[in-house]
């Protein structure tokens, strides 16, 4: 089997499907793994996939550490406090709580041994028949696999070429956010550190990493509209600071580090909508199927439980892509469906209040927890008894050739 992508879906689908008995190749357009990028959380059943992948000791070992946060007004006054133990470790600051890149390097270092990566490389083109697809690689190799699967991110150069243009299924919230790793100069200490400013709709935060010398910084501001290119980091940068100048607290000192930052990343808050996420043997997973946005705090938790419910239903289905796939996607939908609307009404909670808005309407709190209760443990995960498990992704050996 093909995997596109090297961030936290692809590794953890490789892991599952080498588990499950199949040879697997992961291929990565980047020269190597990605470092830092934000914090990402797992809350719920994706804490008990982490278990059965057996690497939660591993990646508690990489967390951040976080005790909790404080949202501050423009003068820094404490206005709420919220706990990492808050909830069972489930609530706003989840317990396990992790840089994207330190999640990734977990899970690359466990599949290693068993899977064949390929960095610096990426799909050029595909075709599929009844029994397998026919892909060439921007290096000139062309190879064929028994199934294909894009876990290449918001902007999935795979859903393109297979599905269509990515207007057809990105649904920006109208909402931009910037990440980038900045010298702690701030004193943030366990505790990350949000300022909203409710009339312009920006924000402005710090949160802890645990080199204590560094902090990450992040930016969030409204936009009907993004035209820069997400690979034009410059203009991003420029972007950012128009957008976000004249906002006060600590906005200008971090600012100030922006351009020296090595790992500046700033998009829309987007979700990724489809009426179905595969075509006969080419399959979707993670933000390229089902994007719930990062004001989700979901969309992590969706990459691991949907890499381990697409190699269990793949296997059991004995790898017919048809039944595999169709499989997968009954099971995840619905948990995808609550995470998306979590981060919707996120986004609208942060909209800007204007200078005639009225109070705030009132909310159901009963349907509120009952939604957000669905995005943490709206799924099964079957123990798929009969499906080969090999116990790790390095043990399992042999296997169809997928």
């Amino acid at each position: 089997m093909l995997v596109a992508g090297a961030s936290i879906a692809g590794p953890a689908l490789a892991h599952w499907l080498r588990r499950r008995g199949a040879e697997v190749t992961v291929v990565e357009r980047a020269p190597g793994l990605r470092p830092g990028g934000q914090a990402v959380d797992a809350r719920g059943v994706a804490k008990e996939v982490i278990r059965r992948m057996g690497l939660d000791e591993a990646v508690r070992a990489a967390c951040t550490d976080t005790v909790g946060a404080h949202t501050v007004d423009v003068d820094g006054n404490v206005l709420e406090t919220y706990r990492a133990d808050d909830d069972g470790g489930d609530g706003y600051i989840a317990d396990i709580e992790i840089l994207r890149g330190d999640l990734s390097q977990v899970l690359y270092d466990n599949t290693r041994d068993g899977v064949e990566y390929v960095f610096g490389d990426r799909i050029a083109d595909l075709t599929q028949d009844a029994d397998g697809v026919d892909v060439t690689f921007a290096s000139g190799e062309r190879r064929r696999f028994d199934l294909v699967v894009g876990a290449d991110g918001l902007h999935s150069a795979l859903r393109a070429m297979v599905f269509g243009p990515r207007e057809r299924f990105l649904r920006h919230l109208g909402l931009v956010l910037a990440f980038c790793t900045v010298p702690n100069e701030f004193g943030i200490d366990g505790w990350m550190i949000d300022y909203q400013d409710r009339a312009s709709g920006r924000s402005a935060g710090l949160r802890p990493l645990r080199d204590a010398t560094q902090a990450m910084a992040m930016f969030s501001f409204p936009a009907a509209d993004f035209e820069v290119d997400y690979r034009d980091i410059e203009g991003q940068k420029r972007l950012l600071r128009e957008q976000v100048a004249g906002l006060g607290w600590l906005a200008p000192r971090i600012l100030a580090h922006v351009d020296d930052s090595p790992d500046f990343y700033l998009d829309q808050v987007a979700q990724v909508v489809m009426d179905r996420w595969s075509d006969g043997r080419v399959g979707l997973i993670g933000d390229a199927a089902f994007s719930s946005s990062p004001m989700s705090g979901g969309g992590t938790g969706l990459a691991l439980v949907g890499a381990y419910l697409l190699a269990g239903e793949l296997a059991a289905s004995g790898w017919d892509p048809e039944a595999g796939f169709a499989a997968y996607e009954a099971r995840m939908r619905p948990f995808v469906e609550a995470n998306q609307e979590i981060g919707r009404l996120h986004v609208d909670s942060r909209a800007a209040a204007g200078p005639d808005a009225g109070p705030s309407p009132e909310f159901d709190v009963e349907a509120l927890t009952a939604l957000v209760e669905r995005a943490i443990n709206g799924v099964v995960l079957p123990d798929y008894e009969g499906v080969p498990d090999s116990g790790s992704a390095a043990a399992a050996g042999g296997g169809v050739g997928v």
